[in-house]
């Protein structure tokens, strides 16, 4: 059983009933969540818009392969409504983000079947704290694999 982390944020209608949804949904089709952050109101991260977003981070136990639950994640996104991924660092308001922040110990980059490119852990992870904040409330001692550093470490050098 491998151990997940994802991040969630949405910005667009009822902002904690999106958030609600999703977790919902990854129960169904990723696996049993076994952490739940508090939602953070916060603002924009690398774009202009009017709407704050509201982010949660959640840790999920799961029999899928990460590149499954890349697949997961994002039909989850789609039936909520969310048709337009992130192109080019061109970020938009959004009902729905799901991102796989972490997959156990994983550290990976490939392309799924689907031309949806997976990178573990995510890579801008450590440069956002709506990232951070809910995850070091649920799991402060992990390590990123690749920085050697805890969540509580990152937050702690980001905030510095």
């Amino acid at each position: 059983m491998a151990k997940v982390y994802v991040g969630l944020g949405t910005n667009l209608g009822d902002k904690e009933d999106n958030l609600r949804v999703a977790i919902q949904k990854i129960e169904e089709r990723i696996g049993k969540v076994i952490f739940l952050s508090a939602f953070y109101a916060t603002a924009p991260w690398g774009f202009h818009s009017e709407n704050s977003f509201v982010n949660a981070a959640v840790g999920i136990e799961t029999l899928l392969s990460p590149l499954e639950v890349l697949e997961g994640t994002q039909a989850i996104e789609r039936a909520m409504g969310r048709m337009q991924k992130t192109v080019n660092k061109a970020y938009s308001d959004r009902l729905i983000d799901i991102d796989l922040l972490l997959y156990d110990n994983c550290i990976l980059s490939v392309v799924s079947p689907s031309g949806a490119e997976l990178v573990l852990p995510h890579p801008l992870m450590a440069e956002r704290d709506f990232v951070l904040k809910p995850l070091a409330e649920i799991a402060p001692e992990l390590v990123h694999p690749v920085l050697g550093k805890t969540v509580r470490e990152l937050l702690a050098q980001l905030n510095a």
